[in-house]
């Protein structure tokens, strides 16, 4: 199945990345790796995951605190946050609203 990052979600991911970067050279591609291998995992395995809400799941990433949440759609799975596990919960969920700005980055 192929899988679509939410714009905000591609932001946060980035955003993450470099915050690790600074705090050591190389951390912020070993931050990167881990959440492709997580989403990996959820395109492998969709509905192993724990469920948040009626449509969305989250996996948890194994090295890092964050949490990949999505929602399998009927051609792909959207990618909608990559949240740290401690911070601001459920924020992502006006993602789905039909004011949300449309998905990117089509895998």
């Amino acid at each position: 199945m192929k899988y679509r990052f939410h714009w905000l979600a591609d932001d946060e991911l980035n955003e993450a990345a470099d915050y690790y970067e600074d705090k050591k050279e190389g951390l912020g591609l070993e931050f990167i790796e881990e959440v492709y291998s997580t989403i990996q995992r959820i395109v492998d395995f969709p509905l192993a995951w724990s469920k948040l809400s009626e449509r969305s799941r989250r996996c948890i990433t194994n090295r890092f605190p964050y949490q990949v949440v999505y929602q399998i759609r009927e051609q792909y799975i959207l990618i909608a946050a990559i949240g740290h596990l401690h911070r601001k919960p459920n924020y992502w969920e006006d993602r789905y609203s039909s004011k949300a700005p449309p998905q990117t980055d089509e895998m």
